[in-house]
């Protein structure tokens, strides 16, 4: 039954995909979302409590968690709904906008502070990194599949909100920023809009030697293909033994609407075909 009010936690960095699957289902049924955005680890904090029953996050469930709700004799169910992808952002002035992999670690581990050490002509000095928050699942992502083996810089700088991030770019020519890619993707979104022509968005690769020929955007393409290199999971985690609601809400994520929706919104839909058409750019 799709009818109710339900409260549920969603980390931030899908806030705007999630908006725009609530309203469509609001408008299809007799019912209340309420979403909360916060921070990966407080969503799963909040499940873990059972103060919400369904939490939208970009990791599926740890070993200790799992163990967690099974002491309390909960089995709860995860439900990939998309695949998203890291971005990284710079300024709109700055002319050095391709990276790989190995730099950016050397970045964040803080092996690397200034721009002119790996872009030698770069005037813009010490380089500005900026997250999120420290418990968002960037910074998780930075940590356990960017610098793996190494801790994150304590020079990092960590703000509260996504668009906060882009804000933070926008006004500052050495900064460099990780988002959620899908805050920036939908073009049909007059905020997108807004905030992609505040910031560039760099080009990615593996490559030693990057170029604009081996390096890609975060654009749906390529994380169908796997060359984009960062890129994530998304789950709807569901923990609800009594109520249908947050079971209908997780339907229709992974129903044609749903994924539709999703799709538009510039992430990967889990549970659909999807027709890859490669756009030179």
């Amino acid at each position: 039954m799709n009818s109710g009010y339900i409260k549920i936690a969603v980390d931030q960095t899908m806030a705007p995909t999630i908006k725009a699957a609530i309203n469509v289902f609001e408008s299809e049924n007799v019912a209340i979302v309420e979403p909360f955005y916060t921070s990966e680890r407080e969503a799963i904090d909040l499940l873990m409590a059972d103060t919400v029953r369904l939490a939208i996050t970009a990791r599926r469930l740890t070993s200790a968690e799992k163990k967690y709700f099974s002491e309390h004799k909960f089995q709860p169910e995860e439900i990939r709904i998309a695949l998203d992808a890291i971005a990284l952002i710079v300024h709109s002035s700055n002319p050095d906008s391709i990276i790989n992999v190995q730099n950016l670690k050397r970045i964040l581990t803080g092996e690397v502070t200034q721009w002119n050490e790996i872009y030698p002509d770069s005037k813009l000095g010490k380089i500005q990194v900026v997250f999120d928050n420290t418990n968002s699942s960037i910074v998780r992502y930075a940590n356990d599949s960017i610098c793996r083996d190494r801790p994150l810089s304590a020079e990092l700088n960590a703000l509260n909100l996504n668009e906060e991030v882009v804000d933070y770019v926008s006004q500052n020519p050495a900064s460099l920023g990780l988002i959620g890619v899908n805050l920036i993707s939908d073009d049909r979104d007059s905020t997108v809009v807004e905030m992609t022509t505040k910031v560039q968005v760099m080009r990615v690769t593996w490559d030693e030697h990057p170029d604009r020929f081996n390096a890609v955007q975060p654009y749906q393409y390529y994380i169908y293909s796997g060359q984009y290199p960062f890129i994530r999971e998304i789950y709807a985690i569901l923990n609800d033994p009594r109520g249908e609601l947050p079971k209908g809400f997780t339907r229709f994520l992974t129903s044609d609407r749903g994924q539709r929706i999703i799709l538009r919104s510039g992430l990967l839909p889990s549970a659909m075909p999807v027709n890859a058409v490669k756009i030179t750019d």
